[in-house]
Formats: structure tokens, sequence, C-alpha cells
């Protein structure tokens, strides 16, 4: 054991000799090469005192940037983390102009400029050169990518199962968003994503399945089930509520916080990673006591700074910080190259990527990317029992080039990489992991609908309305998750967007969710019916029905309750809507069970609108800014998968088990076409999955959230006992009871949201 010690001492000592001797060859050869960085006297100095300044300035560098970095980080919290990554270059920069005044007699000197230039060079050397000589020692490579976890777990308690890995296994959930079944299997079998590839091979012991969405084939919906338990009353991505004259939207904070409350007060249960879990880079929290860039914490005192925390925790290694700056960099031109690319190839479908895009694509497919899968390594060597992260980069790529594009499975090839290091890892982590790979929708291609027809979907609504169109089509804004986790990033208020307010109370409100659409009368009290808005607007319905690139309409009828609208004057009272017939015809298995679902929610909009489906193409018409979509009906988007190693049961087992258990789901889409539906759903494989690996999960108790102020602390941390019982409290029901309003959080506007 005492020679295990000194083998490990001296190996340390050779390293931080290795590094330091590269840093000094690397100061050495920029003192060189730079004008303004010089490390001799005005009377110039011989080889040894230059190789001897040298050192004592990369000691200098390196010293500071081990012990004083992090502190700096730790004290720019208040500072948006994007901000902060510009700083980062003339943090680092600082603190080489520090190490040089350090040097005896004055010989260290170079430009503020140019010390930004050296102290980047510097520290990527510096990195690669630690990187490189720890991957031959595993054990040094495990210490050195584990210091993260123990600077955040200081003071927790120790992992569970110790260096010998006992003990029950914790499970990690790897969210690859967008990422359609049917792309996944391709991208595999091109060798794109060898790693998933051997986790398909029969020898990988893993197996794959699709599972079906919601209507709302969209993150907001999925996710939230998924790690609450319930997406009931999300009807769509952003969705009016007539009383509170509010738009929600999914992706932004105060929304997301709204939801997620209302999800635990309808289960009565914390999330899925209530227990000693970690939420990664997601919507919501689900639960967890450890959250990094959560959504719906950016709305909370306290936890909101907690939640932005994961930034500055990766930004406190300064190579972590220069790599991914000069990645970022990389990304932009990167971007740029391909949109100029597509358009002097006059690609079709295309859309515009100019003004932020190029930024905003590379804040969710690198400084997203690297900040979540670094947070999820020091979960890992923490320990935790659960871990759940959400990779957003091909889904934003997929939005504006298309999921099937040269761009996207460029994505792809990168995220594979990080699924890579991710299992390479676990091999070294002090407690088994199993690593289940799923996502929350796919997306399915097609020409916008104002592309294809020369107006948006609200152009269209006018007209059936007889109100003013503009003469040219308006741009509808892709609703884009990563561009309000940019804003949200930089401390900045989450936009609303045109067509969220009516100009007039009674104009309707129309609202886009990828392929599916939203028709909102506010002057209308309750869901508006058929008969009433054939009285106001009598040429409405029949214009969007018959509508070449509109598929069916669902709206209420007096008369015959909730019916579904076609071309040619089809209609399908919602009782008796069944899959291959109607209007519903080429949306395939699962599609007449969604739309009844959907109709019972109480904020379902007065009229919904789902975009054409071509089957033979797999084209659908996105009603915003975006050549591959998601959010309704139609195609690959619906058809998300599940990837977990056989060590598990399988879902239709948990599932056929739970139906003869319980006779059933209350308020689950109907099976229709067999395997796995619904989100809801796959939250109770997943909860199985934990049960399985590591006992029994702790709900929380209704009253721990009842009547509680939404910005204030959601639930108390539970210790992991046995499962408790739920108390029976009338106002956890998801609706507010008798005389007491609902209420929202308000956003960083000061509106309620």
């Amino acid at each position: 054991m005492a020679d295990r010690r000194w083998r490990r001492a001296g190996g340390a000592v050779i390293r931080v000799i290795a590094v330091w001797a590269v840093s000094t060859l690397t100061m050495l050869a920029l003192a060189g090469i730079l004008p303004d960085f010089r490390l001799q006297s005005e009377d110039g100095d011989t080889t040894t005192r230059t190789a001897f300044t040298a050192a004592w300035g990369a000691g200098a560098f390196g010293l500071l940037s081990a012990l004083v970095w992090p502190v700096l980080v730790r004290a720019l919290l208040i500072v948006p983390a994007l901000v902060l990554g510009a700083l980062v270059f003339f943090l680092n920069g600082s603190l080489l102009l520090i190490a040089l005044s350090l040097i005896p007699d004055g010989r260290g000197d170079a430009a503020p400029e140019t010390a930004v230039v050296v102290a980047a060079v510097m520290s990527a050397v510096a990195s690669a050169t630690s990187t490189a000589f720890a991957v031959r020692d595993d054990e040094a490579y495990r210490r050195r990518l584990s210091r993260l976890a123990y600077r955040r777990r200081r003071g927790g308690s120790a992992a569970p199962g110790g260096p010998g890995r006992e003990g029950p296994p914790g499970i990690v959930f790897l969210q690859l968003d967008g990422v359609g079944h049917d792309v996944l299997v391709e991208a595999a079998a091109a060798g794109l994503m060898p790693t998933v590839a051997d986790r398909l091979a029969d020898s990988a012991g893993h197996r794959l399945t699709p599972w079906r969405t919601d209507w709302s084939s969209q993150t907001g919906a999925s996710q939230l089930a998924i790690l609450h338990g319930s997406n009931h009353d999300v009807p769509a991505f952003r969705w009016y509520e007539k009383e509170t004259r509010t738009v929600m939207v999914s992706s932004r904070p105060a929304s997301a916080l709204e939801m997620q409350r209302r999800a635990i007060e309808r289960t009565r249960d914390g999330g899925l990673l209530t227990v000693d879990g970690a939420s990664r880079g997601n919507l919501f929290s689900g639960g967890a006591g450890e959250l990094a860039l959560v959504l719906s914490m950016a709305a909370r005192r306290g936890r909101g700074r907690r939640s932005r925390a994961g930034y500055f925790a990766y930004f406190s290694d300064p190579a972590n910080a220069t790599r991914t700056a000069l990645s970022f960099v990389a990304e932009v031109a990167r971007e740029i190259g391909q949109s100029t690319r597509a358009r002097a190839r006059r690609t079709a479908p295309r859309i515009k990527r100019g003004g932020l895009y190029p930024f905003i694509r590379a804040f969710a497919t690198v400084v997203e990317r690297d900040v979540v899968v670094a947070a999820v390594l020091g979960d890992m060597f923490a320990g935790r029992t659960a871990l759940y992260a959400d990779l957003v980069a091909y889904d934003e790529v997929a939005h504006h080039s298309g999921p099937h594009s040269r761009d996207a499975e460029k994505v792809l090839e990168r995220l594979d990489r990080s699924l890579a290091l991710i299992a390479r890892i676990a091999d070294h982590t002090p407690r088994a992991y199993r690593i289940v790979l799923l996502s929350d929708h796919g997306q399915s291609p097609g020409e916008t609908f104002a592309g294809a027809y020369g107006l948006t979907l609200e152009d269209l609504v006018r007209a059936g309305c007889g109100l003013p169109v503009p003469r040219r089509a308006q741009r509808t804004r892709s609703a884009s998750e990563a561009r309000d986790a940019v804003r949200i990033a930089l401390h900045r208020p989450v936009e609303e967007q045109e067509g969220e307010h009516a100009a007039k109370p009674s104009d309707p409100i129309v609202l886009a969710s990828g392929n599916l659409g939203l028709i909102s009368f506010p002057d209308i009290e309750g869901r508006a019916s058929r008969e009433q808005i054939d009285r106001r607007h009598p040429a409405l319905l029949s214009t969007l029905a018959n509508h070449p690139g509109i598929g069916f309409l669902l709206v209420r009828s007096e008369e015959h309750g909730s019916v579904v609208l076609g071309p040619g004057g089809a209609e399908v009272p919602v009782a008796e809507l069944t899959d291959g017939e109607g209007p519903l015809a080429v949306f395939g298995a699962g599609a007449a069970g969604a739309v009844r679902r959907t109709d019972t929610f109480p904020h379902v909009a007065d009229v919904m609108v789902n975009s054409m489906y071509d089957p033979g193409t797999g084209a659908v018409h996105a009603f915003e800014e975006q050549i591959g979509s998601h959010g309704g009906l139609g195609g690959e988007q619906s058809r998300p998968f599940l990837l977990w190693p056989r060590g598990l049961s399988d879902p239709l087992d948990i599932m056929a088990a739970e139906a003869a258990e319980k006779g059933g789901t209350e308020g689950a889409p109907a099976p229709a076409g067999g395997g796995l539906v619904g989100a809801e759903a796959v939250h109770r494989v997943l909860t199985r999955w934990l049960q399985e690996s590591s006992g029994p999960q702790v709900p929380v108790g209704a009253e721990d959230f009842a009547g509680t102020d939404p910005v204030d602390e959601p639930f108390p941390p539970r210790p992991p006992t046995e499962s408790l019982p739920v108390a029976d409290a009338s106002d956890a029901t998801g609706t507010p009871p008798p005389g007491r309003p609902r209420t929202l959080a308000p956003d960083a506007t000061g509106t309620t949201a």
C-alpha cells in the first residue's frame, strides 16, 4: 500500500514537471513569434537566462491558474454566463500579466492584447499535455475528471459503493433531443454513431424500441411527463390561457415553473429524480437536488442561481473555458460556411440562418454540450443515484438545416463522441452505472407553411375572419429552446412573439408549435364552440379545413360535442374517431387516441390546427420558420426512441404488468397499434428501472407543495427511506379549489407567463 502511494506521488510529480516543461517551451516559442511579448531584458540575455525567465513565468502562471482562477470565477456568479465566457480570455490574460510581473528584474513583459493570446495558448497546451499524460494512467485520468465532482460534493456524504464499486448501480438517462428512432438507426448503420452502433449489436446487451408521443410532440410536453409523470393540460409548446390572459411558453422560465408545479400537484410526486438525483440541461428539475442549466429553476430565487452555477463550475477550469471558447468560435464559422454553401447550391427547402442564429447554434452545440457533459461526469464520480441530462445540439441544427441534412449528421457524430466519453468514464467511477439513451420526440422534414403557400397561418386565419392581411407574409419566428436559453444565460428577459396579444379583443390569437397551430378568441369566455365561430366568422373553419396545407381541425360543437374537420366537408365526432379512417387516416396508429386525450385538456385551444402530412415523403408544413419540425402529428416527429441495457425490464412487459394490476391508466391515450404510448408511460418505465436498480423511490407528499408560492423552494430534501403515505389534500389535484384563483409566477419582464 505504501509503495502504491509513493508511486502515485511520484507519478504526480512527474506530470507536474512535464506540464511545467511544456508550458515553458510554449512560452519561449510564443516570445519568439509575437513581437509584443518578451522574456529578456532590454540589453538581451543568454539562452539559459531566457529559459529560466520562461520557466519562472510559466510556473507563476500555472500556480495562479490553479489557486486564483477558481476563486475569481466563484466571485463572478452575478455575471451572465455568456459574458463570463467572453471575459475568460481577458481574465486569463490578466493572470498572465501578473505572472510576468513576478519575474525578477522585470524581464517579462507583454502588451495586454498579446497577453490574452499567450494565456489562451498556454492554457490549451497545458490542458492537452495534462490530459495526454493522465490518459495513460487510468487512475490519474479518473482523479482529474472527478475534481469538479469533489468540489460540488464537498461536505456531503461519500459516494455509494466506494472504491470497490459495490452497492446498487446508478442510472444515467441521456436525452438526445429531437433524435427520432429512424434517424438513430440510420446514423448507426452509416457509421456516424459508432458508440450507438455498438450498443445496438446483440453482443452489447442493449435493446432499442420506438415509442409514440402525445399529439404535442415537443420537449415541453414530453420531458414534463418523463420527469414529473404528467403532461396533462399541455396542448402545445405555447398556448393561450383565457382566465389569466397569458401565453404559456414551454421555454420561458416562469411558464416552465408553473407547468412543473401543476404536474407535481397532479401526480403528488416530486419527480423522477427526487432521491439523490441530478438534472442537467433540462426544462424541468424532475425533483432533483442537484441542478445545472435547468430552465424552470431560472425563475426561482436562490435555486435559479444554483442552476446557473453549472456554467461557473465548468468555467472554473481555465483550460475548459479556453477550449470551449475556441470551439464556440469554430462552430460559428462552421455555421456561416454551411449556410453560405446552402444558399450557393440553392438547397431546398431552406430558411434564413443569419442574424444571431450562428451564435445560438454555437451555444447549443458547444457551450451547453460541454457544460452538461462535464456536469454528468462530475455526478457519476460523485456517485449520484439518478442523472437526467438533455443534449439539445441535434434538435437546434435540424430545425434550421433539416433532420436528414449533412449539417445534422455532423452534429450526431459529435454527440456520439460525447456518449463515448461518458461510457468510457463509467468504467472508472466509484459506482457502476447503467446508461439509458432516449429522445423526447423526433423531427419531420418539410417546407414551411409560409414558404409553400406564401402566407402564414395567422394570415390565413385573418383572411378567413375578414380581417386585413399584410401584403407580404411575415415570418413566424421559430420556437427555439436554445434561443431562450441564451437569453437566460445573458440574464435577459425572454422575448414575446408576435401574435401573442390581439390588437383588438375580438381578434384571434394564433400561435404556432411546429406543424401544430392554435387559434383562440380571447373575448369568448371558455372554449369557443363551432357555432359561435361560424356566427362570427362564417368562412373561417371551411377556409382552414379545405386548405391544401392543413390536415385537420379540432373544434367543439354544441350539437355533436368535439369534432374533427377535414377537407371536402369531412366531419367526425371525436368519440367516433378511429385510426386509418377519415381526416386522420394518413397520420397512422395512435392519432385518434392522441386527439381524444388532448380534447379533454382545460386549455385546449378553440381551434386546433394540424398541418398536412405526406406519408410518401414524410413531409409536414411547420407554421413557424423550421424545415425540420415537431409539435404535432405526422411522420418521424411522433416516433422517438428508448435504448436500454438488457439488465432492465422490457418496457412492454412493464406496461403489461401495470395494465394487469391496475386495469389501465386513467387519462392515458389508447394504445392503438401496440407499443409504448405517451411520455407518461415512459416516466413509469424509468421509475420502474430506478426501483429495480436502487430500490423504491420516495414520492413527495401533497402536503409538501400544496398552497406554496411557486417562486419559493418547491419541496424540502428527503432522505432515501421507504415510501411515504400521500396526504389527502383537496388542493393537490392540479386544479385550484373553489374560491382560489390560479396564479402564475412573474417572468423576467414583470408580467405573468
